[in-house]
């Protein structure tokens, strides 16, 4: 199967079960590579991949991407920026919705 055959909603990103059906190869897949540190790739799911696979917005994304990785990078800095971005949620999608 060619990806550049699939409808971009039939897409789906290099997931283990791809790499078991065979379409993806594991040496491959950008889900194995990280530029600067670990922290994503030592997760079962990588926040990128819950991101993509759950269509959530810029916000949502960054919310998952930060928490998952305060503890190995950043610490209470993340966490703000979690906050932060929970803030522009909020903001963005129900300030007009009261």
């Amino acid at each position: 199967m060619s990806i550049d055959k699939n409808k971009p909603k039939d897409y789906i990103f290099a997931t283990t079960r791809q790499r078991v059906d065979g379409i993806i190869d594991k040496a491959d897949s950008a889900l194995d590579k990280q530029v600067a540190g670990n922290h994503y790739k030592k997760l079962k799911i990588q926040p990128v991949e819950f991101a993509q696979k759950n269509e959530l917005n810029y916000c949502e994304a960054n919310i998952v991407k930060y928490v998952c990785r305060h503890r190995d990078k950043n610490g209470a800095e993340d966490i703000k920026k979690v906050i932060h971005y929970a803030e522009l949620l909020l903001e963005l999608e129900y300030a007009n919705k009261d």
